[in-house]
C-alpha cells in the first residue's frame, strides 16, 4: 500500500492531467494522459437519453456515496480484459482511505448495482470507471452523479477518454490546452464531494 509521501505524489500527478493504467497482459502500472481529453458536460450540454428517462423516473434504484466502495473497484475490475489491476485497486483504496476517492453507487433491493469511481480534487471530478450488474444501473449513477457535481459547486468532469456511451450523454474532448487551463481553475476551488 502506497505511503502518504507516495499518495501525496500520485494526487499531484492526477492534478496534472496524469491518470493510472495497468497494462491487462502485465499488469504493470503507468501515467497517462491525452492530447483530446474527454469533458462530461455540467450544465445544459448534458444530455439523458429518453430511454433512460423513463427508468429515471421508475425509481427503480437508489444512490448512495461510498456505501461500498470497495465493490465498486471489484466491479470496475471485473472484466474480462481490464487495466484495474490488484496494485491500482489498492491504490484507489489508499486514495478512498485520504479521501480522495469515491464511489457514486445505484443499489436495488439492498443489492449494489452499479457505480463510478472517481476521484475528487478542488472543483474537478475525475471519472476513473464505472460498472453495472443491473441493466441501466451505471447510466443512473452517472445521472445522479452529475446532479450532486452541479449542487457541490464542482466545475468540471474529466472522463478522460471519450468513448460513444459517454458521448450518449454530450461528452465531447478538449484539446490539452484547453483542458489543462480548465483544470487549473476548477483546482482553485473548494468543493467538497461528501459533508
Amino acid at each position: 500500500m502506497p505511503t502518504s509521501q507516495d499518495l501525496s505524489g500520485i494526487i499531484q500527478a492526477y492534478a496534472q492531467g496524469y491518470f493510472p493504467m495497468a497494462d491487462p497482459q502485465t499488469g504493470a502500472l503507468a501515467w497517462y494522459t491525452s492530447r483530446q481529453r474527454a469533458i462530461m458536460p455540467l450544465d445544459e450540454g448534458f444530455y439523458i437519453p429518453q430511454s433512460l428517462r423513463r427508468v429515471l423516473n421508475q425509481g427503480r434504484f437508489t444512490t448512495a456515496i461510498n456505501q461500498d466502495f470497495a465493490g465498486v473497484v471489484a466491479g470496475c475490475a471485473d472484466r474480462e480484459t481490464t487495466w484495474i489491476s490488484p496494485e491500482l485497486q489498492g491504490l484507489y483504496q489508499a486514495l478512498h482511505n485520504a479521501g480522495v476517492a469515491h464511489s457514486f453507487e445505484t443499489w436495488q433491493g439492498g443489492t449494489l448495482s452499479g457505480g463510478v469511481l472517481g476521484l475528487a480534487l478542488g472543483g474537478v471530478f475525475i471519472g476513473e470507471s464505472m460498472f453495472h450488474t443491473v441493466t441501466e444501473a451505471s447510466k443512473v449513477a452517472l445521472v445522479y452523479l452529475v446532479e450532486h457535481l452541479r449542487q457541490r459547486g464542482y466545475q468540471l468532469f474529466d472522463a478522460q477518454i471519450l468513448n460513444p456511451h459517454l458521448a450518449r450523454f454530450g461528452a465531447y474532448t478538449l484539446p490539452e490546452a484547453a483542458y489543462q487551463q480548465r483544470l487549473r481553475q476548477a483546482l482553485a476551488l473548494d468543493c467538497q464531494f461528501v459533508d
